[in-house]
């Protein structure tokens, strides 16, 4: 984690995270759920408390393992009366969506098979439940919500049971087969290369959530300090319910905080809509995402209702879809401060949706701070990124696709201070959106000619104002530095007109037509790596102080930025105040008579390595 950044949040969020009066229930495997929940006498399961703990209390969980789904009955009523369920401090606390499986019997070479009762699973089976939904590629062949772990990593799920049979494949896989009785049996088929099953943890996805409400409208919850994995998630496009190995459904002020969030077949933490009939019916279509945005307001999708969550300091990883996921749901919120890497590595299905963060209607939403890596594509903010501010985040290593995609929003989103640094750093099919004090080093993309009519929505609100074409352009670009592949020649093919200046160009990096006065060094390669060391991460680069000598010296601000064509607003934080670009990627004041590009002030000629996580 790097230094913290927004200050001026800070007083506020701490109070949030531990303001409680009421009752503490403990939980202990060594407790029993017929307790009072006392210290002296804990209650078993995280379950039973849930169903005891009421606005104002605090559940404290104590080490060990919980193998269990937790389904809040209710939440707080108020954002200083909330229900918090919290790890005890100290102390290592692994709630898991799987059970354990021993028994297993030699096939052949290293294939181990183990049969397991179909009332094992209850209502749920992931090894019938399959992977569909709008926007989803199974590449042609099925895919399920079960998983197979040994030693808390996963195998991977053979396409035919042919294959699960062969040990010539180097990456092992499992295969089930379910009897179509109740009374019948799942028999899964695994390789344990070199090992035998029996005298190692092995375990298999159960359920299909860790943390998450059946019900919506469940307000006001922290879950804090907790190790989350193993969840037999289901494919989460923005026209369905999304469900989670955690996630907020549909409710008001969640706090998600200083948790592990691991192995999720499909999504990490989920912001996203509420279920109803008309769910994965849209034809993948955006009429059909438009009909999903009425239907979310015919449900109470209002500022006074819905997003207001914070997600911060997390760690998460290995799912096979996104870390963080929202459609509707991730408005006004607060997401930073978390690291997110090994996102949609496999690849065994594709479609949309995929991504580190990937947010429908992120209206004035904040997401700063984070560490983005080793992901399909790091952010990809996706309708109604109105608002919007994307700040001070580190994003390296992600691919094939980009570090940040802007698909059909109006603006006005501010994306300022970021080290986007992975081979393709940027994806424009948007206007109205502001690049300031970014260090880019990556191919910048800009699409024109999109046809498909889109929501602006009326100031700090989900009401809809209109809908309206993507005509392209419309950008601002100031103080940042573009290195290599960055071109920004690209904006030249937009309908709108663009505005730039104050940015220098790297090592072959391209201007705009827009930007009267570029610093142009095409011959400086500042060989930029990132490097991982046993405190942290750094940056490493040559630098050359003839940047500071550019031109443009103001700070920038929301006045300078002006007001986007749609939806005709000025670029403005979510409480209505303007924007005085005046701090770096570490939260530091700039100089104000001499505002150096990119994210951060470089100091001297030669090579500067800085840590920046």
């Amino acid at each position: 984690m790097k230094l913290s950044v927004f200050p001026f949040l800070f007083l506020t969020l701490i109070f949030q995270s531990c303001s409680f009066s009421g009752y503490e229930f403990h939980v202990s495997p060594n407790g029993n759920d017929t307790n009072t929940g006392t210290e002296q006498e804990p209650i078993k399961t995280i379950t039973a408390a849930s169903r005891l703990a009421q606005p104002g209390d605090v559940i404290t969980v104590h080490e060990g393992i919980y193998r269990e789904r937790i389904n809040p009955p209710r939440g707080g009523d108020s954002d200083q009366n909330r229900i918090t369920y919290q790890a005890a401090d100290g102390e290592k606390v692994v709630i898991k969506g799987s059970e354990l499986v021993k028994d297993w019997e030699l096939v052949n070479d290293d294939t181990w098979k183990a049969i397991i009762p179909n009332s094992f699973f209850g209502e749920f089976n992931p090894y019938l439940d399959l992977i569909n939904g709008d926007w989803f590629n199974p590449k042609g062949r099925a895919h399920h919500t079960g998983a197979v772990y040994l030693d808390g990593h996963w195998l991977t799920e053979a396409a035919t049971f042919d294959l699960v049979l062969d040990a010539a494949d180097q990456t092992p896989l499992w295969f089930a087969q379910v009897d179509s009785t109740d009374d019948g049996n799942t028999s899964i088929w695994a390789q344990f290369k070199g090992v035998n099953p029996n005298e190692e943890l092995v375990e298999i996805n159960v359920r299909q959530s860790v943390f998450y409400p059946k019900e919506t409208g469940i307000n006001y919850l922290t879950v804090k300090g907790f190790t989350m994995e193993h969840a037999a998630t289901p494919w989460s496009p923005p026209t369905a319910e999304q469900i989670g190995l955690i996630g907020t459904h549909w409710s008001k002020g969640w706090i998600i905080e200083d948790n592990t969030i691991q192995y999720s077949t499909c999504v990490g933490i989920t912001l996203g809509k509420h279920g109803d009939e008309f769910d994965n019916t849209s034809a993948n279509s955006a009429e059909g995402y438009v009909k999903t945005i009425e239907r979310g307001t015919a449900n109470g999708w209002t500022k006074e209702n819905i997003g207001h969550h914070i997600i911060r300091n997390n760690k998460i990883s290995h799912c096979e879809q996104a870390g963080i996921v929202g459609s509707l749901g991730p408005i006004f919120c607060q997401i930073y401060e978390n690291e997110i890497h090994d996102i949609h590595i496999r690849r065994l299905f594709t479609g949309a949706e995929m991504a580190g963060i990937k947010l429908h209607g992120a209206i004035d939403t904040e997401i700063w701070g984070n560490h983005i890596y080793r992901t399909c594509r790091g952010i990809w903010l996706d309708w109604m990124a109105q608002g919007t501010r994307v700040s001070q985040n580190l994003l390296h290593d992600n691919g094939p696709y980009e570090d940040l995609f802007l698909e059909v929003n109006h603006g006005p989103a501010l994306v300022d201070n970021n080290l986007l640094l992975s081979h393709k750093s940027i994806l424009v099919n948007s206007q109205g959106e502001a690049f300031v004090h970014n260090l880019i080093a990556g191919q910048i993309r800009v699409l024109s000619g999109e046809r498909r009519l889109t929501p602006y929505l009326k100031n700090h609100s989900t009401e809809v104002a209109g809908l309206a074409p993507n005509k392209s352009g419309d950008e601002r670009y100031y103080n940042n530095i573009l290195v290599g592949a960055a071109n920004l020649g690209e904006y030249d093919k937009t309908v709108l007109t663009n505005w730039m200046d104050g940015n220098v160009f790297l090592n072959g990096a391209k201007p705009s037509e827009a930007e009267p006065y570029p610093l142009l060094l095409p011959d400086f390669d500042p060989e930029i790596s990132i490097v991982e060391k046993k405190d942290g991460w750094y940056l490493e680069m040559k630098i050359d102080n003839e940047w500071a000598s550019i031109q443009e010296k103001i700070i920038i601000t929301t006045d300078m930025l002006e007001a986007t064509e749609v939806p005709n607003l000025p670029f403005v934080m979510p409480d209505g105040s303007s924007y005085n670009i005046d701090i770096d990627y570490f939260g530091k004041k700039r100089n104000s008579k001499n505002q150096f590009p990119g994210s951060f002030v470089m100091g001297e000629d030669g090579t500067l390595v800085i840590k920046v996580w």
